[in-house]
């Protein structure tokens, strides 16, 4: 499958530490690349030097074909980006902002149409955008990042703020964009549920490192199914439970027993169903449970270790 973004041991070190270690990913053409990794994974510094804005100190990357260390304006051509802060004029309306950079890019003035079209901000590109909703402003962003019909967006945090309809609105949006545009979309998110929804594949950093990137699909598949427990006697449930040789963990007043990668999930309910049913444990609830890309992300990207007082835990980011 053709690589719209390519990176081979990539690296970046700050003052001796290695913010980004050897990271190897790849971002299928036309795929929706949920990038995840909490607040110190390396993941912005990632981003920027897919977009050239600081240097590795080792490795390549790659962005449509095109090395961004020897090549920065050639790969910037393939590349549109949305980043948090989005530095547009408040007293201009949305068309002249965009009007602003597309005159930057050379670019005819159809472009402006075009991208408006796209992200369905026709009938709102005269008002002035310190009128505009965040939403609205978040649309926008999209827009300046598809002027000129780059084959590679990259979003960082585009539902940051947003209300439940402004994210759902986005979501599906962002899922249409490859078959609407052609372009490869590299989304950066910390809602797990949101990237789960919207995203074709995923990779997940931790501590610097790529820990698992592929086709979100193939990865809940190749998981060792789950089955999901409800008793009156939670602490006797799992007691049972790991004396048949499962792996057990406590939710929400029951318990989750863990299969063997290539065990029939149904089959391990009946068992388990009888044992308890046996044992005298009333079972209000069993049966296998859907693999979720937060259990997926849990398990490859532990906690970072416990953090002194008065200090805060990082955040999935």
């Amino acid at each position: 499958m053709t690589a719209a973004i390519e990176t081979r041991e990539l690296s970046r070190r700050f003052k001796g530490h290695l913010a980004v270690d050897a990271v190897s990913m790849t971002v299928p053409d036309k795929a929706v690349y949920g990038f995840l990794g909490r607040n110190g994974a390396g993941k912005t510094t990632t981003l920027k030097m897919l977009l050239g804005l600081i240097r590795p100190s080792g490795g390549t990357a790659m962005v449509g074909g095109v090395d961004v260390a020897r090549d920065r304006i050639g790969a910037a051509r393939k590349v549109g980006a949305l980043l948090e802060a989005h530095g547009f004029y408040g007293n201009l309306s949305g068309r002249e902002n965009l009007d602003l950079t597309r005159s930057l890019l050379s670019l005819p003035k159809s472009e402006i149409d075009r991208v408006l079209e796209v992200v369905e901000m026709t009938e709102h590109a005269r008002r002035r955008v310190s009128d505009y909703s965040l939403g609205m402003r978040q649309r926008l962003g999209l827009a300046r990042a598809m002027l000129g019909a780059p084959p590679v967006l990259i979003l960082d945090e585009p539902t940051n703020g947003l209300d439940p309809d402004g994210i759902a609105d986005m979501r599906r949006f962002l899922r249409a964009l490859p078959e609407r545009t052609g372009a490869t979309v590299l989304l950066s998110s910390h809602l797990l549920g949101e990237i789960e929804q919207t995203a074709t594949h995923v990779g997940i950093l931790s501590h610097g490192k790529l820990v698992l990137e592929g086709e979100l699909g193939r990865l809940k598949a190749d998981l060792a199914p789950e089955i999901a427990v409800q008793t009156d006697d939670a602490v006797r449930a799992t007691a049972l439970a790991r004396a048949l040789g499962f792996g057990v963990a406590p939710t929400g007043g029951g318990l989750v027993a863990m299969l063997k990668p290539g065990e029939d999930a149904r089959t391990a309910s009946a068992a388990l169903n009888r044992a308890l049913v046996e044992a005298d444990i009333a079972v209000f609830s069993i049966g296998p449970r859907s693999r979720t890309l937060e259990g997926i992300y849990r398990e490859v990207s532990p906690p970072s270790p416990a953090v002194p007082a008065g200090q805060s835990q990082p955040e999935i980011a």
